[in-house]
């Protein structure tokens, strides 16, 4: 008779293998720390909520508060619009049209302003032709679909040449806003660095009535290259800035 011990086999689940024993160290790591927070899960969750929040608003989008009436009728004093931080990002440049805020420290003031961009680096901006519009490169601009009703273009004639890597911006509101125009003669001529803009308000999100996308006006679109446009586009009292 064969008295000899058979070997037998070990039960797995008393030897677990090296991603099991990590999977127990992080679920334990986890009930330690929800058990040392006040709420326990609760708010570990919150606290997780808030830090992606945090990381969205620093990276890819951020709520702004209108806090004049420089953009009116388009943008009123208290909407929220959504400002998208990554319009710009991977080579991608402010267009004409485009609704953008930026860092005005040094140029228009210590804080944050919304304006419209009018023309970009290389465009020569005139005010104003015999019709009263604003010439972009030799071609009119009919602002006739956000500009604020009664407003003209501008008082004050300019005749501005933009610098590469900065934007010429005016408010919708033409009456109600400090602007480039106000800025002509400062440093800088009124200029906004590209590198200062923080993003591009694509949505109103609050309130919800006004919840609607910011769109490109159709007018700029028609608006050709500098390179050919004519040097200097014949205007009636026109001033360079």
């Amino acid at each position: 008779m064969d008295t000899e011990a058979q070997p037998t086999k070990r039960d797995r689940s008393s030897n677990p293998g090296p991603g099991v024993t990590e999977d127990r160290s992080r679920f334990a790591f986890l009930t330690r720390v929800t058990d040392w927070l006040p709420g326990g899960r609760l708010t570990l969750t919150l606290f997780t909520c808030l830090a992606f929040l945090l990381v969205l608003n620093a990276l890819v989008v951020q709520p702004f508060q209108i806090p004049s009436g420089s953009m009116e009728q388009g943008l009123r004093i208290g909407d929220r619009v959504l400002v998208n931080k990554l319009a710009y990002r991977f080579g991608a440049q402010p267009r004409r049209g485009d609704v953008v805020v930026f860092d005005g420290s040094g140029y228009f003031g210590d804080a944050d302003y919304i304006k419209r961009v009018v023309g970009v680096g290389g465009d020569r901006v005139v005010c104003c032709d015999k019709k009263g519009r604003i010439d972009v490169n030799g071609h009119p601009v009919d602002e006739s679909s956000f500009l604020y009703p009664g407003d003209t273009p501008s008082t004050v004639p300019f005749y501005v040449e933009v610098p590469e890597g900065t934007l010429f911006v005016l408010g919708d509101h033409r009456s109600d806003s400090s602007d480039s125009r106000d800025h002509l003669g400062s440093p800088g001529g009124g200029m906004i660095p590209v590198g200062d803009v923080i993003g591009r308000a694509d949505w109103i999100i609050w309130p919800y009535a006004h919840w609607t996308h910011l769109t490109r006006p159709a007018a700029y679109a028609r608006v050709p290259a500098s390179a050919a446009a004519p040097q200097r586009p014949q205007v009636a009292g026109a001033a360079h800035g």
